[in-house]
């Protein structure tokens, strides 16, 4: 097969790597992008695009469950309805596969060469693909690696049978009567919600003290309280201790020191994700690393010249709009526009019920970085919109220097604040203040004017509490 020359490789083609390529393509560059699985990586094929699918399948059901039990405050009646799992993840598969088709569509457009196989890298420059029709070797100028991550997996709980990752929770086809969910992060309570309102019982192990131990206590409560109507229960300061195959449970041990059994028809691991930095010939590269993370500069430069990094492989956070940023910005580098990687203002999102929001500091987190600080918080339940959504659980809290106001932190927790994110990371990035959020004129009614009036009780006079 004859070699391919390009002034631009990209290993990987999840959120990092693909908007590379694209925004390579429409620079003129001339670009190959290689991966061994179908456009989009992780995030479109078995992570956020159809983890959401589910996520609101479950929402819906979980609503037409309760308004048959218990009457529906809006006056909607409604016959016990049923969950065909099945047509619902044929249905999740439909929304991946159209972006599948868009991805590769936009690629095309941008007239970047897609190369299917498993690359292996021979040098900085160059690699070989294990295609379906033989070795393929490209030979690049500049080399993007976009490898991406992978779930953990316990030694003591190895994936395989009733063990599995949220790749093979999001394929199920039939509810579990019984789930157990080791690992009390983002994923896991993502998952294991959406399961319990599809009917499973549902018990979460982690290990720390406390659930979404990377958001502070304040923002996780109403999730917890969530949790609880549900009937999830929650062990903290458990650990998964191995399998009991004869019984088919999960063996724990609790806070207390004492040895539990948890019948169990799955288990959900998710306890973290590791970086894709194996398979792939790293060993013939000679980078820097930071732990098991590729380690880059403000300009996803790696130790070796015209080779960059992004995306999960390079560290926490590790989110795919990060990936897609820094993507963006490499691409714009190679074809010689001044950029730089600027990661404060990334907002963290996580979708539970309710959903959860976070871009810059915390209240602790800014006073534990020297600053005084102004913090208001206004809630939803003095929120129209919230209340016409049923949606009156959380609050919006913004954080701010005491001396010049200047914002250094947005945080909410409600019913659909994930749609919130954009703006306070634009305020962030502007470099706003208090008096520039409270003197936008918001739109009424809306949960975002919870923004606004958090603003508002910051400088003193919060004027709907």
């Amino acid at each position: 097969m004859k070699d391919i020359s390009c002034k631009l490789l990209v290993v990987g083609a999840g959120p990092g790597g693909y908007v590379c390529a694209i925004r390579a393509g429409q620079l003129g560059i001339d670009t190959v992008i290689v991966d061994p699985g179908k456009p989009g990586g992780t995030c479109l094929n078995v992570g956020c695009i159809p983890s959401k699918a589910l996520i609101h399948a479950a929402e819906e059901y979980e609503k037409i469950v309760q308004w048959a039990e218990d009457g529906s405050p809006l006056g909607i009646s409604v016959s016990r309805p049923e969950l065909d799992l099945a047509r619902t993840i044929a249905w999740k598969d439909r929304i991946v596969g159209r972006l599948n088709g868009g991805v590769s569509g936009l690629l095309k457009k941008a007239r970047v060469k897609i190369v299917q196989g498993w690359a292996t890298f021979r040098d900085g420059k160059t690699v070989a693909v294990e295609t379906e029709t033989g070795l393929q070797v490209i030979r690049a100028e500049n080399v993007v690696i976009a490898t991406g991550s992978a779930p953990i997996e316990l030694p003591i709980l190895p994936f395989g049978g009733p063990v599995i990752s949220s790749t093979e929770a999001l394929s199920l086809t039939e509810v579990p009567k019984r789930l157990v969910v080791v690992g009390g992060g983002y994923i896991g309570l993502e998952l294991g919600t959406a399961f319990a309102k599809m009917g499973a019982g549902v018990t979460v192990v982690e290990a720390q003290p406390r659930i979404l131990p990377q958001y502070d206590a304040e923002l996780t409560q109403p999730v917890l309280k969530r949790l609880r109507e549900l009937g999830v229960e929650v062990l903290t300061g458990a650990s998964a201790a191995g399998l009991d195959r004869t019984s088919h449970s999960l063996m724990v041990r609790t806070a207390d020191e004492r040895d539990i059994r948890l019948p169990a028809d799955r288990i959900l691991v998710t306890v973290g994700r590791r970086p894709v930095t194996e398979g792939w010939g790293i060993e013939q590269l000679v980078l820097d690393m930071d732990g098991r993370f590729i380690r880059i500069d403000d300009r996803c430069r790696t130790s070796m010249r015209g080779v960059y990094a992004i995306g999960d492989v390079t560290g926490e956070p590790m989110l795919a709009h990060r990936a897609m940023a820094q993507g963006e910005m490499v691409a714009e580098i190679v074809a010689g526009h001044p950029r730089v990687w600027d990661k404060r203002s990334i907002p963290a999102v996580c979708f539970t019920d309710p959903e959860i929001v976070s871009v810059g500091l915390g209240p602790e987190e800014a006073r534990a970085a020297g600053q005084e600080v102004r913090v208001g918080l206004f809630p939803f339940s003095a929120n129209g919109r919230a209340m016409t959504k049923l949606g009156e659980q959380g609050f919006v809290r913004v954080v701010a220097r005491a001396d010049n106001h200047l914002v250094l932190g947005i945080q909410a927790v409600g019913h659909g604040v994930s749609e919130l994110s954009a703006a306070f990371s634009l305020a962030l990035e502007m470099g706003a203040r208090l008096e520039d959020i409270a003197g936008t004129v918001h739109a009424h009614p809306t949960q975002g004017e919870g923004f606004q009036e958090a603003a508002l009780k910051a400088l003193g006079y919060s004027l709907h509490i």
